[in-house]
């Protein structure tokens, strides 16, 4: 057995215990993917990720990302809290590039970093619109009226969402889903727009039963989709600011950015725990 540095980060929040928590095996080589599985599994956050060295000369490290219900090819707040993971147990803060490129499933991720904000480039998304057939069966487990979704895509920049626009973010806030339900079901992504003054723009939910997640605290890759989708469309400004959790006692903030053709999607990560596992 092999005792290995564990991190776990609270993600798109500088405050501890509100934002997403992201568990972090360092130096996860050996691992097998059973062990990786398993302890996914007895963690029971959304992701658990495992550093590991990079396979590409062009990449700072390689991240492999589990759910409870099994592996992702790419995640948002696994990026950006393995990122602040790595930098912290020997990337080094004040000396590490302003660019750091993670190696995962979806290949390389560039990460800018300003101080403690970091910001990932969102994978490129491929997008169609849902048809009513699929449509129905979500907006009955998400026990709203059909006439509250304003618009509908099935987004993929890795994980896939069923991506929906309701009236209001008054309408996000009251789901209560089906859990049973949505678990037959996609992985399913909320947003409305905010009052005018308030302090987001955008109230976001994230439910993801079928991979074993009912409700995600803060979604990185489902933030990146919505905003490449909402921007192209012109329903969402090129810069604007999301919350995320406020059901889940949460107050995620993820920034969203467009430069050029480039959805940048940025928060702050702290540490909220430190030590060792033993496999």
């Amino acid at each position: 057995m092999t005792t290995r540095r564990f991190t776990q980060v609270d993600v798109f929040t500088d405050t501890p215990l509100l934002g997403n928590p992201l568990a972090v095996v360092h130096d996860a080589e050996g691992l097998s993917d059973a062990q990786m599985a398993g302890f996914a599994r007895w963690t029971n956050l959304s992701e658990t990720t495992f550093l590991l060295p990079p396979k590409s000369a062009d990449a700072h490290y390689r991240v492999r990302i589990f759910t409870p219900g099994g592996e992702l090819p790419f995640a948002g707040h696994p990026t950006l809290g393995s990122c602040h993971a790595w930098l912290e147990a020997g990337g080094g803060w004040p000396h590490a590039p302003q660019e750091i490129v993670q190696e995962c499933g979806v290949g390389l991720i560039p990460i800018r970093r300003n101080g403690k904000h970091m910001s990932f480039a969102a994978p490129a998304l491929r997008a169609r619109d849902a048809t009513e057939a699929e449509l129905a069966p979500v907006v009955k487990a998400l026990g709203v009226g059909r006439d509250a979704v304003t618009a509908s895509q099935w987004l993929d920049n890795g994980p896939v969402w069923l991506g929906l626009l309701l009236d209001a973010a008054s309408t996000v806030l009251a789901l209560t889903p089906d859990h049973a339900a949505l678990k037959t079901l996609s992985k399913v992504g909320v947003i409305a727009p905010r009052p005018s003054g308030a302090e987001t723009q955008f109230e976001v939910r994230a439910f993801a039963a079928s991979i074993g997640v009912p409700e995600d605290p803060v979604t990185g890759s489902l933030n990146a989709s919505l905003a490449q989708w909402l921007i192209a469309k012109g329903i969402a400004p090129s810069t604007y600011l999301a919350s995320q959790g406020a059901q889940l006692g949460r107050q995620g903030r993820v920034h969203l950015e467009r430069i050029g053709e480039q959805v940048w999607v940025g928060g702050q990560s702290v540490t909220c725990v430190r030590g060792e596992v033993t496999f």
